[in-house]
């Protein structure tokens, strides 16, 4: 279990978690029921399971030759190959099954939602474009959400999911800094190889102000309340921390990366319960 865990840096599952729970609670105008809340965790700890070790298995080769990357479990064999393919397959099919429990349309986006998030593993061996399609796979988590309690897709839910997009997108962007020179040499796509570091910095900036447009967004077409109000203000100053920690040193990427984006989703996401709670 340990090094499947590790295979898909389960813990990183808490970016999408807080905000798949956020568009479930607006949905439903405050708690959603036990089954529903159970099927949701799994479909999202499912698809990411999916998503990540789709990513392990096609940058294998990619991996192995990176020092930063070279001790995952997928490139020293502690998870073989035809296991990681036993383990895609796996969450394939319980994603799709948990989607199938909880409606017709959850169940009719399943398999065009793996396919997107399959795709991020290949975008940036030719597309700079990488950063926001991995920010889409995340910020298709509270469209999900939306859709498992109202078997729709309102307006709101793609406004929190723009937000979500840019905000991975921006700090998915910081992390590639790590990765800079390695990517020039092997030819990668990703921004700080392709426009260098002050170009990167400077992307992943408008990318983290929009996130906090498309928030604000989200929370006045949901018709919040302070709270909420408060959760946008509070993710503006986290992100303004996040990029000044950066600038200021790259060895604060990995704090950075894990930390700050790790609290603001869980702080959003109480404030959004409290919100909903005195309504």
């Amino acid at each position: 279990m340990k090094k499947y865990l590790e295979l898909v840096k389960f813990s990183h599952t808490i970016f999408s978690i807080p905000f798949i729970l956020i568009a479930m609670i607006v949905a439903a105008n405050g708690w959603f029921g036990w089954k529903l809340f159970l099927l949701g965790i799994l479909a999202a700890v499912s698809a990411r399971n999916f998503a990540m070790a789709v990513n392990r298995l096609v940058d294998k080769d990619i991996d192995a030759k990176n020092p930063r990357t070279q001790d995952r479990v997928s490139v020293t064999g502690e998870v073989s190959e035809n296991e990681i393919k036993l383990f895609i397959l796996a969450n394939a099919l319980i994603f799709i099954g948990s989607s199938y429990l909880i409606n017709d349309l959850a169940f009719k986006l399943s398999i065009p939602i793996l396919i997107i998030l399959a795709a991020y593993s290949y975008f940036k061996r030719f597309s700079e474009f990488a950063h926001l399609i991995l920010g889409l796979s995340l910020g298709l988590a509270p469209i999900a959400g939306a859709i498992a309690v109202s078997n729709s897709i309102p307006c709101w839910s793609i406004f929190l999911a723009f937000g979500v997009m840019f905000w991975v997108a921006g700090f998915d962007i910081l992390y590639s800094i790590q990765d800079m020179e390695f990517d020039k040499k092997e030819g990668l796509y990703s921004i700080p190889s392709r426009i260098g570091i002050e170009g990167a910095l400077f992307i992943s900036k408008m990318f983290h102000f929009l996130a906090v447009v498309f928030w604000a967004l989200f929370v006045a077409y949901a018709r919040l309340g302070f709270f909420a109000w408060l959760g946008v203000v509070i993710a503006a100053v986290m992100l303004y921390y996040e990029q000044k920690l950066v600038s200021k040193d790259f060895r604060n990427i990995p704090k950075a990366f894990f930390d700050i984006n790790g609290y603001l989703g869980i702080i959003f996401l109480i404030l959004i319960i409290i919100d909903r709670m005195i309504k």
